[in-house]
């Protein structure tokens, strides 16, 4: 098997060299195999990504030759001017298809990128275009004695805790960047703050984006990659990204360019065949671990970033799917893109495709420079592995102080010796503390110095350049009146799936059976009666009160995250969000209703009339509306779940209590309260549309001609959503 597989990549070669016009030539002995470029064992894949990189990667060496030539910056020749001036150039001069995932071509190889825009897929037969060709910026990444420290406030004292320690590092394009360590070691806080996504408490240092400090501007430019999968458990694969493309990509892009650059990401990340699969999550099933995590990178390579930077992207899947996912962010690292990622203990061919490397431990820097360097200059410093282990096993047992099966410097030694003459005792094994304060002491006194005059070097950048990266401009995907049709269908596609369950449908239906039985053809001729059909209209009244509120309610709170992560890449207008959110409900909450109306009205041997039918209709959604406003007023002050069902049940109670049926002589000093009741006003409007005369027996008194009661709840559904506006606006979202 393994002599037939040159074979058969060569022929695959050769069907590509057939497709293309015009292409580089590989030798026999250059042959990539497929699974190599995918992670996949199968030798063909319907997937423009292989064939790209088939195309560009002929020879192996091709890719990382072409784009040396563009923009050489390694760890020693950071300050060539020469060379970082062709990079800054070339990037205004070159387009690439999709989001960079073609091979950056040659200067002098202008036919060959040229003739190459139709992708013929061997497969399926079937000719897919570049839709569209644009600049990718290049930017290179520094940051220098980055420190980061919080403030931790308690009963009587306010102290300050030092996170980062002084990280210093760099990242140029074309080069994925690893960080490193153990859990607790600040990767996260590192990467938030290079992504700049942390902006309170103490920040120190400088994180330069092309010798420029940070700008909203540059929010268009970077992906970030969270390490938990925001998304919306019932939209398909399809829908997810497509949203994304029409609400992030340009408004000069037209809507079917916008869908298609979704369905190049499709087919660029491999999901073609789960597009069609839903997202999934705690209780519903859908896509597998690696797929949501592909979709997560789409949403945001999708954009076409200069910057990505990704939270463990591999964490929870198996080492398989780990690999096909650092190859996808490797391939996207020799476009032309910066890539940072964190990692947590990779597996040794995971460990291999990293360029750079940082390791972290208890937020002091411990090494940076090329991975493939790490383990050499850790022997120099004496810590050798004594047995055959993975390098970043051994990376990480260094960083977390075990030295069990590594050699222990002469230097560490002789510390714990003196230290055990001093205490008189004898263990014979340095601390944890000893080997963090050692390895922190190496890298300051062997290596710091030195790449630190390397990072300082400025970056011969054009002043155009700089100032593209510096606009303050921020440019939106869509109008705002895009936003809301796009986020009203994509609101109404997410939760038909909970409005409609059959759970939802089996609770209104039997409670409405219930009550025709109990109602059953009731008459208003009697004084029993008629107090009989007062109570069964207030139950109503207080049922799509009560119901209602308790579904917004967990609105606000439950959307939290997936409204952090849209708003801190500027998505689209909280305005326009909140508009799309509470009106996408209405379609959803009025269905129910009618249904259950349907049932206890004529069961319940109401008023036969089609007037006064749709009449109590209206005056239910009317009461629907108001205690919605309610609920989200109540989610949006509080955003928390357990404190705003809390809060909604005090309330609801309260406005039940004061809804004029139980208790009908209230005391003056709390008889405002049935004013901003809901439910008083809707049973004053059920009692009046069923009887023209309210009879005294039911002690309503001042129902004209229930203009009040109207314009009360009116005033409700306006007042209560621009609360929730308001304080959603003032709500400080963390990123």
């Amino acid at each position: 098997m393994d002599s037939a597989e040159p074979g058969i990549a060569m022929a695959k070669s050769d069907k590509l060299e057939m497709g293309a016009t015009r292409g580089p030539t590989m030798s026999s002995t250059e042959v990539v195999p497929t699974s190599a470029v995918n992670g996949s064992p199968s030798l063909s894949r319907k997937l423009s990504f292989g064939k790209k990189l088939m195309g560009s990667f002929k020879g192996g060496h091709h890719l990382r030759k072409t784009w040396s030539g563009h923009m050489k910056m390694d760890s020693e020749d950071v300050g060539s001017e020469a060379s970082l001036s062709r990079a800054s150039s070339a990037s205004l001069s070159f387009s690439y298809s999709f989001t960079g995932f073609t091979a950056l071509p040659e200067v002098s190889d202008t036919a060959a990128f040229g003739n190459n825009e139709n992708e013929i897929d061997l497969e399926i037969q079937e000719t897919r275009k570049s839709l569209m060709s644009e600049p990718t910026l290049p930017i290179y990444l520094k940051f220098t004695e980055v420190r980061y420290s919080v403030v931790l406030k308690g009963i009587t004292t306010t102290t300050e805790k030092e996170i980062l320690h002084g990280i210093t590092g760099s990242v140029r394009p074309g080069e994925l960047l690893a960080l490193m360590g153990p859990s607790g070691s600040g990767k996260t806080t590192l990467l938030s703050l290079l992504g700049g996504r942390i902006t309170a408490n103490i920040i120190q240092g400088s994180v330069t984006y092309n010798d420029e400090p940070y700008t909203k501007s540059l929010k268009g430019r970077m992906g970030f990659v969270a390490q938990d999968d925001v998304l919306f458990a019932h939209l398909t694969v399809r829908e997810t990204l497509t949203y994304a493309a029409l609400l992030r990509l340009p408004r000069t892009m037209t809507r079917e360019q916008k869908e298609d650059r979704a369905m190049d990401a499709i087919y660029e990340l491999g999901l073609e065949r789960c597009q069609n699969t839903i997202i999934g999550g705690p209780f519903v099933r859908g896509v597998s671990g690696g797929e949501r995590k592909r979709v997560c990178i789409g949403n945001e390579i999708i954009i076409n970033p200069s910057l990505l930077f990704l939270d463990e992207p591999t964490s929870g899947l198996d080492s398989t799917t780990a690999l096909r996912i650092i190859q996808v962010l490797h391939g996207i690292a020799k476009l032309g893109k910066t890539v940072v990622t964190t990692i947590h203990q990779p597996s040794s061919r995971l460990f291999h495709r990293f360029d750079k490397l940082i390791l972290l431990g208890k937020g002091s820097l411990l090494y940076f420079g090329k991975a493939s360097k790490a383990i050499k200059y850790f022997s120099s410093i004496g810590c050798s592995p004594l047995i055959a282990m993975n390098p970043a096993e051994f990376l990480l047992d260094l960083a977390s102080g075990n030295i069990n099966d590594v050699t222990v410097p002469s230097v560490l030694e002789s510390k714990v010796q003196s230290k055990e003459s001093e205490s008189n005792t004898r263990n014979g094994k340095p601390s944890p503390e000893d080997v963090h304060e050692y390895l922190v002491e190496a890298y300051e006194d062997r290596v710091a110095d030195k790449q630190m005059r390397k990072i300082l070097m400025p970056l011969p950048i054009s002043e155009d350049l700089k100032a593209t990266l510096s606009s303050q401009k921020r440019d939106w995907g869509a109008s705002w009146w895009q936003q809301y049709s796009i986020l009203f269908w994509r609101g109404l596609n997410e939760r038909r799936h909970d409005y409609l369950s059959w759970m939802r449908i089996t609770q209104v239906l039997a409670i409405a059976v219930i009550l025709g039985l109990l109602w059953w053809k009731s008459s208003s001729t009697t004084t029993r009666g008629l107090e009989d059909q007062a109570g069964l209209l207030f139950f109503i009244s207080v049922f799509w009160g009560f119901f209602p509120v308790f579904t917004a309610i967990f609105t606000f709170p439950q959307e939290r995250a997936m409204l952090t992560k849209e708003r801190a890449v500027d998505m689209y207008k909280l305005s326009a969000y909140f508009m799309a959110r509470t009106t996408s409900d209405l379609p959803l909450d009025l269905i129910l209703p009618i249904i259950f109306l349907l049932i206890v009205y004529f069961m319940a041997g109401l008023r036969r009339s089609i007037e006064h039918f749709f009449l109590t209709m209206l005056v239910v959604f009317l009461s629907i509306i108001a205690a919605q406003g309610l609920g989200l007023v109540i989610g949006a002050s509080l955003m928390d779940i357990k404190k705003a069902t809390t809060l909604g049940s005090v309330t609801v109670m309260t406005f039940m209590l004061a809804g004029g049926f139980f208790v009908r002589r209230v005391p003056v000093f709390i008889s405002w309260l049935r004013y901003v009741s809901f439910n008083y006003h809707t049973y004053r409007l059920l009692l009046k549309v069923q009887y023209d005369h309210v009879p005294s027996s039911l002690n309503v008194t001042h129902l004209d001609n229930g203009v009040k009661e109207i314009t009360a709840l009116t005033v409700m559904v306006l007042t209560y959503r621009i609360m929730a506006y308001v304080f959603l606006r003032r709500m400080k979202l963390p990123n």
